[in-house]
């Protein structure tokens, strides 16, 4: 039951003193003069209201439209009026001690108002307010850690970029992921080239755990291992180290016993017939090279030109005469026998997303995503399409509009075209995808030499820097979180990299003139497209401190991220399973709140929820947009 005020009509319009915002004693921070003309019954927080007030309901409007002002304190007389009306003006629960009375109102149909009189906030009112306060505090969720981020460094302070972490041995722990989420990771990843499905299993059962217990919203993605050529297990050992000189054996025979020493099983049977002696075997993209120098039945021997680390289920690829030999590797499926099982398996544990790898077309992700929806009535997982090949490059555009996201995986896509076009086609496939309002992660070797060394080379740190730069949703750490000696290590130069180049492109007032297409199918879509788009624009001309969006399939959400604005995203959406995907994409601090159709309502509740955890304060401006009213909102945090 809310409390309620019972004030007459004219004792109302006589006592009313000039409406002045309750600035709580903040500085006003040298900000230019904040009106809210864009919203009817918004006006200047540092004007006086309209003069013209004849009817009681205009009165009203005009409060529930600025809720939060300072009346001076009332006198006896004025008190024993409020039992005198029957209008309902519902009051927040804040009653501060210094003389003032502060209210939160708007208009009201409760039947059963329980009249509260505040003596200048006697003991017991403050009581039931830090209640009320308490309970209402827990019927908002928000990431722990940006909680925390906002409290004591404010809305500037929270990084856009997300990150993503593969998780392996190094950090499959309970204790070793939490530590991964206090460290900003936002997304875990599995990778299903490596490990058992009971494994993985058990991976995302602590992911879930952790996001139940301790406020966390990291989302899970799945990646599949893809029908491409690759080595086997290594025989159950971690690594193995090539040499210079040494001379190795690929073969497709399957071994009963333990492998022969050098010897690497490879995945494709077709391996032997298409590789020709003197061609030139890439592992994991480069990272060790290999020369064929003989050919024995279903064996292959190779001499090793470039010494490196061999892992597990790493990709092959081979050159001939500067060129990649394709040949029957082109005609293998995208999603082999296995990665169908595989996709099932994350079906049925509801991951949030499932990466496909060596995408070559837009048809087979149309397929999925068919399949997907026909076996998962809840809905909820997002296809990320990996561009890592010549056909992913080739075909592009249909592949990012097929998809819900892509990955630049420059490890494999860095061993099928020329090592010096990579940085170029991972700020197309960037700036594609956010023309199409695509999430991109860029991925693949960022702090590769983390895996064995607490410190990135510099180079390593130019390298982050610049896809932050080009706006990226998200970056991504593979062997680094999985396998490496420093996985938080390697976690916090992303995080500190990310937040230092955000703030000097803000700095610098960077604000890029890309072109953004249209990209929605109707017409309320373009409506909200250009809604999002001036929204944003307007954010960065007026300084506002957040933009709040209201979202209930997280669409509008990922419009205002395509903008890239200078202040934070705060995205509310009533399902668990939509504020975790909201966590891949820029910008976005995503909530999980109960709202209705009343824009008013909403504004109001989340104001009241989020000062009671101390992440706004009065004051604060912010512009909130929502895919169910189609309109544009400026105001200060009463």
């Amino acid at each position: 039951m809310e409390n309620c005020f019972l004030w007459p009509e004219r004792e109302i319009l006589a006592s009313l003193p000039p409406l002045l915002p309750d600035d709580g004693g903040r500085p006003e921070r040298g900000r230019r003069d904040r009106t809210s003309q864009s919203s009817p019954g918004l006006y200047a927080l540092n004007s006086p209201p309209p003069p013209k007030f004849t009817a009681m309901s205009q009165s009203l409007h005009l409060v529930s439209r600025s809720p939060h002002f300072t009346f001076s304190a009332l006198s006896s007389a004025h008190k024993a009026s409020l039992l005198a009306s029957p209008c309902r003006i519902p009051a927040s629960s804040s009653f501060p001690c210094n003389g003032v009375l502060s209210l939160t109102a708007s208009i009201s149909d409760s039947s059963s108002p329980r009249v509260v009189v505040s003596d200048n906030g006697s003991g017991s009112v403050r009581a039931a307010a830090a209640v009320a306060d308490s309970a209402a505090s827990a019927a908002i969720e928000v990431d722990a850690v940006t909680e925390v981020e906002l409290k004591e460094n404010g809305f500037r302070s929270t990084r856009r970029t997300k990150l993503v972490c593969t998780i392996g041995p190094a950090t499959c722990g309970s204790e070793q992921l939490e530590a991964l989420a206090v460290g900003g990771m936002n997304v875990a990843r599995i990778n299903m080239c490596h490990g058992t499905r009971e494994w993985h299993k058990r991976v995302i059962e602590r992911v879930r755990k952790l996001n139940e217990e301790k406020g966390y919203a990291v989302a899970i993605m799945m990646d599949t291992e893809g029908s491409e050529i690759h080595m086997g297990d290594l025989g159950g050992a971690s690594s193995a180290k090539a040499e210079d000189g040494e001379i190795w054996t690929f073969s497709v025979r399957a071994f009963d016993s333990a492998l022969p020493e050098y010897t690497i099983n490879v995945n494709y049977e077709g391996f032997a017939e298409d590789v020709k002696v003197g061609d030139e075997l890439l592992v994991d993209g480069g990272m060790v090279r290999f020369e064929v120098i003989e050919k024995i039945g279903p064996d292959v021997k190779c001499l090793c030109t470039d010494p490196g680390l061999l892992l597990p289920r790493a990709n092959l690829t081979f050159w001939r005469d500067g060129s990649l030999v394709r040949e029957r590797n082109a005609m293998l499926p995208t999603i082999s026998s296995k990665d169908w099982l595989d996709i099932d398996f994350g079906i049925a544990e509801k991951v949030d997303f499932i990466a496909i790898s060596f995408v070559k077309s837009a048809e087979v992700l149309n397929h999925l995503k068919s399949y997907i929806a026909a076996r998962s009535p809840h809905g909820g997982i997002s296809v990320i399409a990996k561009i890592e090949s010549i056909d992913s490059l080739k075909n592009l555009e249909e592949i990012v509009l097929a998809s819900d996201g892509a990955m630049v995986a420059r490890g494999d896509l860095g061993a099928q075209i020329p090592l010096e076009q990579v940085p170029s086609a991972q700020q197309k496939i960037v700036q594609v995808c956010r023309q199409l309002n695509k999430p991109v992660i860029v991925a693949s070797q960022l702090l590769e030499s983390m895996i064995e060394y607490p410190t990135p080379t510099r180079a390593e740190v130019a390298d982050v820097s610049e896809a932050v730069r080009q706006r990226a949703d998200a970056l991504m750490l593979s062997g680094e979180s999985a396998m490496g000696q420093y996985p938080e290590k390697a976690l916090a130069v992303l995080r500190s990299v990310s937040v230092r180049i955000e703030k000097w492109w803000r700095e610098e007032k960077r604000h890029e003139a890309m072109v953004l297409p249209p990209v929605g199918s109707s017409f309320s879509d373009s409506i909200s497209e250009e809604i999002c788009i001036s929204a944003a624009k307007m954010a960065n001309n007026l300084g506002v401190d957040a933009l709040f969006v209201y979202t209930h399939s997280g669409h509008m959400a990922s419009l205002l991220s395509r903008c890239r604005p200078d202040c934070p995203i705060f995205a509310f959406t009533t399902t668990p399973s939509v504020r975790r995907r909201l966590n891949l994409q820029w910008g976005l601090i995503p909530f999980r709140l109960s709202f209705s159709d009343d824009m008013e309502n909403n504004l109001n509740k989340t104001f009241s929820l989020l000062k009671a955890r101390g992440m706004i304060k009065s004051g604060d401006l912010v512009i909130a947009v929502s895919d169910m009213l189609q309109s544009i909102q400026v105001m200060n945090v009463p």
